[in-house]
């Protein structure tokens, strides 16, 4: 469904990414995961073509995204950005609708997919008429996966997109997205630093350092064989926080 080959993007004469090469299969997830500044976000983009690469290719369903124009590219993929990116402005409803007018719906079947949306992520439907200011960061998330999903794409980018909620929040979001994308048989990028979640939520792993994929496999694939001692490090994190909370918890008793 999606495959990258050799992607490389430069800034001047930094390489924020090189050489990147991937496959993601129908109904897979791929979670990138790296340290800040390894080339996720700027991969993840180059997909959708928000950041032209200066070298390699990207097919998306088997189509060189080259050969498509970038908005009808964009329009066939769900991004959910880091930040949310809700419109102020615009209501739940309205914010939902925006890939659906863009695509010249009707106004009767634009209100039938937004009463679907609102269901497909566990939003109650007297939401639809607020503003984003007046919902808590869970909600608001849930509204930009609503939107990303309005026009029922098949691949979704989706670019740390429970980061900056609260850890009860972010575990009810993850299990709620996990079920959403096995239902609607999503293929999909997930960036995150978070290994925890990508071990959580990913089919395979993509770890990205000074903009190079060092390594990409299965979670078990990984942890049994890592690339080297700094993928080994990365993959163990969970675990040394795990053994961490259970000294303190014990030390306290």
């Amino acid at each position: 469904m999606i495959q990258v080959e050799g992607l490389t993007r430069r800034y001047g004469a930094a390489s924020a990414v090189s050489g990147v090469s991937f496959r993601v299969d129908p109904g897979q997830l791929l979670a990138l995961v790296g340290d800040s500044g390894s080339g996720k976000t700027t991969t993840l983009k180059m997909i959708n073509r928000l950041v032209e690469p200066d070298a390699g290719k990207v097919f998306v369903d088997g189509r060189d995204a080259a050969a498509v124009e970038p908005h009808a590219l964009r329009r066939s993929i769900g991004y959910v950005f880091q930040g949310i990116g809700l419109f102020p402005h615009m209501t739940v409803a309205e914010n939902m609708a925006v890939p659906l007018r863009l695509v010249g719906w009707t106004r009767e079947r634009i209100r039938a997919r937004i009463e679907e949306l609102l269901l497909l992520v566990e939003l109650d439907a007297r939401l639809a008429s607020r503003y984003p200011a007046g919902l808590s960061g869970g909600e608001q998330q849930r509204v930009g996966v609503g939107r990303a999903l309005a026009a029922s794409p098949r691949v979704m980018l989706l670019d740390e997109p429970f980061g900056a909620l609260d850890p009860l929040t972010r575990d009810r979001l993850q299990r709620s997205f996990d079920d959403l994308r096995h239902r609607l048989s999503l293929t999909a990028v997930f960036v995150t630093h978070d290994v925890a979640e990508a071990l959580i939520l990913a089919d395979r792993i993509g770890v990205m350092r000074s903009g190079r994929l060092v390594q990409h496999g299965t979670p078990a694939e990984i942890a049994r064989q890592p690339a080297d001692d700094e993928v080994a490090r990365l993959l163990d994190t969970p675990r040394r926080h795990a053994r961490r909370v259970a000294e303190r918890l014990e030390g306290h008793s």
